[in-house]
């Protein structure tokens, strides 16, 4: 009976700290099922479980020391053995915030002194006239990126598994939180705040589990393109530099933007509707829809209507920078065509024009501005899970 005690004891020891992470780290078939629950509650409570689960096999323990059988005692120490290589693997190499750091010096440059090339992806975030950048290349490693735009503190969240973009208020009930890093669901980064030691999602800003489930993150309004695009319609914003510290982790995500990235959970499939290809997903009200990439390169823009909101999507010639409008302009529905070779479109209403940062330049419609909608692109698997009545 002691021996089955402690063989029992030490199973149960190394499954926990085990599952702990599995649950919410992208092992093979760990990211498929609901078990963030689980992993939740293992992760609470694994402190006095450790130590119930220590004291059960204690006296087993002392017994076999006790013990002249050799083969007993080797036994045993085998079992603590591999216990702790287990605990050291998966509390300090395999969790997500032994991985994954927060930048040690933020510095920002603008566009004269910025060492960024401009070819590469940024999310662009503007509020009360400031403008600033951060390339994917750098947030995709850190995840997270804490700063303040327009006097209002933001946090810059990208997740490269889910090839998501998002920007929110880090304000929860009025207090500025801070967030870690803790793992995935369903492919998907989650943070953990420090108050409530909630589980938060990257995708949707929305607490899953925890004190503070059922809450969310107020989004902050941000868009994806190229550097070189951001400056173009917003010159004097800031860019993000590399924190040197980190450079090599940066270097692994060189080929991120182009999805060329060698990593099978980062790299694109270039075929339609798979779950690695590249769509723009819009979401209003109840209804949510994702875009075909390749349909978009092709053919660079794209009218269509969710209820409620006339959409415009357009892709600049970079095939990299994209803008969503609402075509619903003074009352009226506009149609559009275009974008022409100096990248102005025309709407078929007025004949008037318009420029990639959604202002009519000519015609009677001269001054006025299409309403941006917030898209993001992402791989068509993220989007479906967390979008599940989506349509295509």
């Amino acid at each position: 009976m002691r021996t089955f005690i402690l063989i029992l004891g030490l199973i149960l020891l190394i499954a926990a700290e085990i599952l702990r992470v599995y649950f919410i780290m992208p092992f093979p078939g760990s990211q498929q099922r609901n078990t963030v629950a689980v992993a939740y509650w293992l992760d609470q409570n694994l402190g006095w479980l450790r130590l119930l689960l220590l004291a059960v096999i204690a006296y087993p323990a002392m017994q076999v020391l006790r013990q002249r059988k050799l083969w007993r005692k080797l036994l045993l120490a085998g079992g603590l053995l591999l216990y702790g290589v287990v605990f050291y693997y998966f509390n300090f190499r395999f969790l997500a915030a032994k991985i994954f750091y927060q930048p040690r010096v933020k510095s920002f440059s603008s566009a004269s002194t910025n060492k960024v090339s401009k070819d590469k992806l940024v999310v662009g975030v503007e509020i009360n006239g400031e403008a600033k950048s951060y390339p994917i290349q750098l947030i995709g490693y850190h995840h997270q990126v804490r700063d303040t735009v327009g006097g209002q503190p933001v946090m810059v969240t990208y997740c490269t598994v889910c090839r998501t973009g998002r920007v929110f208020s880090p304000l929860v009930d009025g207090k500025n939180e801070t967030f870690r890093l803790v793992g995935m669901d369903h492919f998907n980064a989650m943070f953990e705040d420090a108050s409530t030691k909630s589980w938060w999602r990257q995708v949707s800003g929305e607490a899953i589990t925890g004190p503070s489930k059922g809450k969310h993150l107020q989004e902050i309004p941000s868009q994806q393109m190229s550097l070189a695009a951001w400056l173009r319609l917003h010159p004097t914003s800031t860019v993000l530099q590399p924190d040197t510290a980190f450079n090599k982790s940066y270097k692994d995500l060189a080929d991120f933007d182009r999805g060329t990235i060698k990593s099978s959970l980062e790299k694109r499939d270039s075929l339609s509707w798979k779950p690695k290809s590249w769509v723009i997903g819009i979401a209003h009200g109840d209804a949510a829809k994702a875009y075909d990439w390749n349909e978009l390169v092709k053919e660079q823009i794209i009218q269509d209507s969710l209820p409620g909101l006339p959409l415009l999507v357009v892709l600049e010639s970079d095939t990299a920078s994209f803008h969503a409008w609402s075509r619903l302009v003074n009352g009226s529905v506009l149609h559009f065509e275009g974008p022409d070779k100096l990248q102005l479109l025309k709407d078929a209403n007025t004949g008037s024009t318009w420029t990639m940062s959604g202002i009519c330049v000519s015609g009677s419609m001269q001054g006025a501005r299409l309403q941006p909608v917030q898209a993001s692109q992402e791989f068509w698997h993220s989007w479906k899970t967390f979008h599940p009545t989506t349509e295509k």
